[in-house]
């Protein structure tokens, strides 16, 4: 069977014997060619089961132990994506803030990391790396990536106790007039508290939108364009809540983060580059 008849699907294969390397065990037991499983191992479709211990598994060659299980969750079309690029904004050796484009992932899922800046960092920077928070797929901006477990744990606190202060700019359908400013968004996401600011906001006449500076005081799952859409003005190219504008990414950025390094005990500020800003005039984030 052809890799083209088997587009998706999961795998499991019980690893019954001692000595057999891994890409043995995936070609005996499915239908895809070593050239695609290779490429299903090295970019994270392939998990490594002992025991309680579940890992990705990316070596080809590498001889795996009786009892063991492999899982492989393979996506053709995930697997030939091609993923958008970050820029590295500094790197403080402990942990790292990158520019993510829109169209990259913050974590990769079961059917690979390849598209995540997870990965791309590790790859980059040639260390480990930890989530600390994450940016919708759709959007762009700023994100701290953590290379050790206690720079991964002191920031990742500082998310979950709002001592970061964050940034952002988004571009909303049609025109906002706030009665004052700043305008606070209180509403509940989810059954949990959320606040949302808006600073500023300008009438862009000629494109009949509302360009935004916005901040937010907690972090719920989409929480700036769940509240800006309950105004009655989604976020351009936001299909979820909004109406898609037939472009992958959305008109939300992470311009900015300012916080007190637990690590340095030093206050840092990152910006979004200039040379990295998004045009609004192609129709993205501004």
């Amino acid at each position: 069977m052809s890799d083209t008849a088997t587009q998706t699907f999961d795998k499991s294969i019980a690893v019954a014997a001692n000595g057999k390397r891994a890409i043995d065990w995936l070609a005996e037991n499915t239908p895809v060619s070593r050239m695609q499983l290779k490429k299903a191992l090295a970019n994270g479709a392939v998990w490594l089961q002992t025991g309680k211990k579940q890992e990705r598994l990316r070596r080809a060659t590498r001889e795996l132990p009786a009892g063991s299980t492999l899982h492989l969750h393979y996506d053709a079309g995930i697997l030939a994506l091609k993923p958008p690029v970050p820029t590295l904004v500094a790197d403080e050796r402990s942990y790292s803030v990158w520019y993510k484009p829109s169209g990259l992932l913050s974590q990769g899922s079961l059917y690979g990391d390849h598209c995540s800046l997870l990965r791309i960092a590790e790859q980059l920077t040639q260390r480990k790396t930890f989530l600390v928070h994450r940016l919708d797929r759709e959007a762009s901006g700023l994100m701290i990536v953590a290379h050790s477990e206690k720079a991964a744990a002191a920031l990742s606190a500082l998310f979950q106790q709002n001592r970061i202060t964050k940034h952002y700019r988004a571009r909303v359908a049609g025109h906002w007039q706030p009665d004052s400013l700043p305008h606070k968004i209180d509403s509940d996401i989810d059954g949990k508290h959320a606040v949302t600011w808006v600073d500023k906001a300008t009438y862009d006449a000629g494109n009949d939108c509302t360009h935004l500076q916005v901040r937010i005081d907690t972090g719920r799952k989409h929480q700036i364009r769940r509240h800006l859409a309950s105004l009655g003005h989604p976020v351009i190219g936001d299909a979820r809540y909004g109406q898609a504008d037939g472009s992958a990414a959305i008109a939300l950025e992470a311009c900015r983060i300012e916080y007190l390094c637990p690590l340095a005990n030093r206050k840092r500020t990152y910006t979004v580059p200039d040379l990295i800003v998004p045009d609004p005039q192609q129709g993205n984030p501004a």
